[in-house]
């Protein structure tokens, strides 16, 4: 009898799934905990959770839900538009911006072309190169985080998509302006560079890249953003991208019909109004990084300087130490699977929430616990 799994290409045979941040329910489900004690610290949510805008469009929102959504997103997009100074015609929207990854390789990779990403960079680049059947190319990371040198060195007639995530997950490396603008000028025309994101709203505002004022002199750039992190909509799943309107024609002709659904387009577009909350959520992380990586210095752990709403710390027998926080309530991120056995994730929580996952790491590491 053959095995429905033998009907699928090769290709698809050998992914991994990917595998997301364990949720609080699976956790108080598994251990029998109480899952209003268990802090999650594991998938780079917004502590704050979501603008009070956002809730109030979504109300309004939910009115409607028995419709279709506008399957051009138009309010969205004009908003998106309106505070970064972009054509409608430049935009992609994106069911979270995994989907802008995923659209982007099935729009431009093919089978037997090259994709290359960094070695310890966010695991959906090569998902998604594998998907479509290209071959994705792993470059060694410098220092945690992308060597463009390197990269550029490993192009070859094949290449044709370069992703960069700045900053990185799971490191949370940054890349200055000025050396990722000469990479992106030394890149050839046929090779597409994604420019992933994600974290951009907790780049200090002196370090950003400007990145949308690039895309006037780069056709084959791709700007990935989402409206999970900063913005606290991470259940809603929408993300864009941004590229020249030819890049987006070809992605919008990959994307599904009503991709976006009305709850997430009409939050979104009201948490572009609120600016305030965005400053609350940095200064919030702000002050939640130092308060980590201070108890980190204190403990003598050693961790990567970190750009996003996370921090990877080293730790010995990191997988031990992971399920020890496991059964004391405590959720936080394994990256074995990013050759960085010996390392956890750490998102940046509310001050209550570091705090217990410090104190439990603490009696962890003396053996009280």
């Amino acid at each position: 009898m053959t095995r429905l799994s033998e009907l699928a290409p090769d290709h698809i045979r050998a992914i991994a799934p990917y595998q997301p941040g364990k949720p609080i329910s699976d956790l108080a489900r598994e251990m029998g905990l109480d899952p209003n004690r268990i802090v999650k610290l594991a998938s780079n949510e917004n502590p704050l959770g979501a603008s009070p805008k956002a809730h109030e469009a979504m109300q309004q929102a939910l009115e409607e839900i028995a419709r279709y959504p506008d399957g051009s997103s138009f309010a969205l997009r004009d908003a998106v538009c309106a505070k970064f100074a972009l054509k409608p015609e430049q935009l992609v929207f994106g069911n979270g911006s995994n989907d802008i990854l995923e659209l982007a390789a099935r729009a431009f990779l093919t089978p037997g072309a090259e994709a290359i990403y960094s070695q310890h960079a966010f695991a959906v680049y090569a998902l998604a190169t594998q998907a479509v059947g290209a071959r994705g190319v792993t470059v060694p990371a410098r220092d945690y985080g992308h060597d463009l040198d390197a990269m550029l060195a490993a192009i070859t007639p094949q290449t044709r998509m370069i992703f960069i995530a700045n900053p990185n997950n799971p490191t949370g490396t940054m890349l200055e302006k000025a050396p990722l603008l000469d990479f992106l000028r030394s890149v050839p025309p046929s090779a597409l560079v994604v420019l992933d994101e994600a974290y951009d709203e907790y780049m200090p505002p002196a370090a950003k890249s400007e990145s949308f004022n690039w895309l006037d002199e780069f056709d084959n750039l791709i700007i990935s953003r989402t409206f999970s992190k900063a913005y606290g909509l991470a259940g809603l799943r929408i993300g864009y991208g941004a590229a020249s309107p030819d890049a987006a024609d070809m992605m919008n002709r990959v994307r599904q019909p009503f991709n976006v659904n009305s709850v997430a387009q009409a939050a979104a577009a009201a948490s572009l109004a609120d600016d305030n909350f965005v400053e609350q959520s940095y200064a919030l992380n702000q002050a939640g990084m130092l308060q980590l990586t201070q108890a980190f210095d204190r403990l003598g752990l050693a961790y990567i300087p970190s750009f996003g709403n996370f921090v990877s710390v080293r730790v010995d027998n990191a997988g031990a130490v992971y399920r020890r926080l496991l059964e004391n309530g405590v959720i936080v991120r394994p990256v074995a699977n990013y050759g960085m056995p010996d390392y956890l994730r750490v998102s940046v929580g509310l001050f209550s929430e570091n705090a217990r996952f410090l104190e439990v790491l603490e009696q962890i590491l003396s053996n009280k616990l």
